[in-house]
């Protein structure tokens, strides 16, 4: 990120911004990457090429907000320090310089999600009250704002005492904006305005805008809501929900995460909320605009003078991906312009087996989009968005996560994760990669809008990379020293155009006989002149690689290592009274509980990360 000054004055040059990754120089004819591609291993520890080094920034349980207490490694401390603290599970996150600073400031802000929680981890004492457990849980989902800065002998460390520091959880009061606010679809027994909500969770990966706020993205929700009696209604059914949830028992202290006692809650919950985080008594704000499904990442896009874009992906399988045109454009020099996010049209994605594609807007009144249909307004289309997408004829995809696109040529880049239900019978649509069979392993679309202008109401598609026990890139000349790897999540494209993908191959899977001699998961390049892969991190056991930001002059990479020591089972919960049975990441020692964490990685001779 860089300050609202330095973007004013980038966007005053007529410069195109993209706000999903740094701005890319253009690759020229020599291999860009310069370490040799890491073995795979199941080491319990994160693996770096000779030459780099880590520290660990900011762990589960770290002090966020003055005054917080020290992390308690036996986990016995309750909901109010919880939510003074670091929460579990880190995943997306952005960089953003501190106010009234240049582009080259010393100190910045991170923000940094937490997408849900281990209970066998988090509670120390597992006789606590249920309503305590819930609460603690609450406080460890959400976002964090912390200060940064570069520490004497390399690396980076945390601003301890931070006035910026700020924990937003699954209780921080919001409000709704956008199209949907007011709805009736919208409005609960405790908000029967529809316009004011309570919390945040699911939060996934993120965004970033020009006018320097974090997007978060509200993702499984399902996790959370449940319907205890009765049968599930069509459209509880398409966003997830189920008796159980992920067995957290939120529904036993808050009734409203019961759908039986408070059907439209889940309706508050699934979108993309923006949040300002050089303001700590700001109040975040859910764009409504933008639609209501299992929110991945939010990538924007943008230049002085056109409408801001925004490409989301919606992880599930057999779900679709999505862009928002804002209706005005953005002015560079103008105040704050969070308000572009509440009107404009959201479009989802239609694949055509000739490689063409076509975005067809999510307009009430539209392609059968009508009170007939189940959408008398657009409130209903955005709320209900994943229904509207099939309505229309969107493509269904194999788990559209992450976006990230090559400022230079606008390509957009999309992750697919992967689709074992694919091929079945029964199941719609084409698998682009793979269409005779289940797709394990997962690819990544490369996007063409028309004109190279992502306005454009077409473009054209093709799979650039697919897992699998070699990677495959189109157009490589040669593959077979290519490494595994599996279920791309994480995406970005950095300042000389390389290709970073990080994986989140689940336990089962990794346990399976088709995902023999693959590593834990990890952080993989493609050299933008060779199209060569190489794997440069490997994460500890039970570990998702996520979360990677880079500093702009690309001496550091920030990256999060999230849930460590995950067990295998449904679901993934760690026993409480074996904590480290998997892993103790980052300690290391094999008797401290693995804390999902932060990390900043740099080269010892202070050259750019993989050059």
């Amino acid at each position: 990120g860089l300050t609202r000054r330095a973007l004013l004055e980038a966007g005053a040059a007529g410069v195109a911004l993209l706000w999903c990754g740094p701005r890319i120089a253009g690759a020229g004819p020599a291999p860009v990457l310069g370490f040799a591609s890491l073995p795979p291993t199941t080491d319990d520890r994160v693996t770096l090429p000779p030459g780099y080094e880590q520290r660990v920034v900011f762990a589960w349980g770290d002090p966020v907000v003055t005054g917080a207490p020290a992390w308690d490694p036996a986990a016995t401390q309750g909901a109010a320090a919880q939510a003074l603290q670091a929460g579990m599970h880190h995943d997306g996150m952005h960089l953003f310089s501190l106010p009234g600073q240049g582009v080259g400031a010393p100190r910045w802000l991170l923000a940094v999600n937490h997408e849900f929680v281990d209970p066998g981890l988090l509670h120390g004492q597992p006789s606590t009250a249920q309503r305590e457990r819930v609460l603690k849980e609450q406080a460890a989902v959400g976002v964090s704002v912390i200060e940064v800065r570069p520490r004497a002998g390399g690396g980076w460390e945390q601003v301890q005492g931070s006035s910026y520091g700020r924990r937003i959880t699954a209780r921080t009061p919001m409000r709704l904006a956008g199209p949907a606010a007011g709805s009736p679809l919208l409005a609960t027994r405790a908000d029967p305005s529809g316009r004011s909500v309570l919390g945040t969770l699911g939060n996934c990966a993120a965004g970033e805008t020009p006018w320097g706020t974090y997007l978060t993205c509200e993702e499984n929700l399902g996790y959370f809501f449940v319907r205890s009696a009765g049968d599930l209604l069509p459209e509880e059914r398409a966003y997830g929900l189920t008796a159980v949830g992920l067995g957290y028992r939120w529904e036993e202290a808050e009734r409203r995460f019961d759908a039986v006692h408070e059907p439209q809650e889940l309706n508050r919950f699934g979108w993309v909320v923006e949040i300002d985080p050089a303001d700590p008594a700001s109040t975040p704000v859910k764009r409504t605009a933008l639609g209501r499904f299992k929110h991945e990442n939010a990538c924007v896009w943008t230049e002085e003078g056109r409408p801001v874009v925004v490409y989301m992906g919606d992880d599930d399988r057999f779900e679709h991906l999505y862009k928002f045109v804002s209706a005005n454009p953005w002015r560079a020099g103008a105040p704050p312009q969070q308000d572009l996010l509440d009107e404009g049209t959201l479009y989802v994605a239609r694949l055509l087996p000739d490689g063409s594609g076509t975005w067809q807007p999510l307009v009430q009144g539209q392609a059968g989009l009508t009170a007939r249909e189940g959408f008398p307004t657009q409130a209903h289309v955005l709320v209900l968005a994943r229904l509207a997408a099939k309505s229309v004829g969107a493509t269904p995809l194999d788990r559209p996560e992450w976006a990230a696109i090559h400022p230079t040529s606008r390509r957009v880049f999309v992750s697919l994760t992967n689709n074992y239900k694919r091929g079945l019978a029964g199941q719609p649509g084409p698998d682009l990669a793979n269409p005779s069979g289940p797709n394990p392993y997962g690819h990544i679309l490369a996007l063409d809008e028309a004109g190279a202008d992502p306005t454009a109401s077409t473009f054209r598609y093709e799979v650039f990379v697919r897992g699998g026990p070699q990677a495959w890139v189109k157009g490589a000349p040669a593959q077979a020293a290519s490494p595994a790897f599996g279920s791309p999540d994480g995406l970005a494209v950095d300042a000389r155009g390389v290709l970073w993908i990080q994986t989140d191959v689940g336990n089962a899977a990794r346990a399976s006989p088709g995902h023999a001699g693959f590593p834990n998961n990890q952080l993989l390049a493609v050299d933008p002149a060779t199209l060569e892969v190489r794997r440069f991190l490997v994460g500890p056991r039970g570990a998702e690689v996520t979360g990677l930001v880079f500093t702009p002059d690309l001496r550091t990479l920030f990256i999060n290592i999230q849930h460590p020591g995950e067990p295998s089972g449904s679901p993934e919960h760690s026993d409480p009274a074996r904590p480290t049975a998997v892993s103790s990441w980052p300690a290391c020692d094999g008797l401290t509980r693995p804390r999902s964490a932060t990390l900043a990685i740099w080269r010892a001779d202070g050259g750019e990360i993989g050059a």
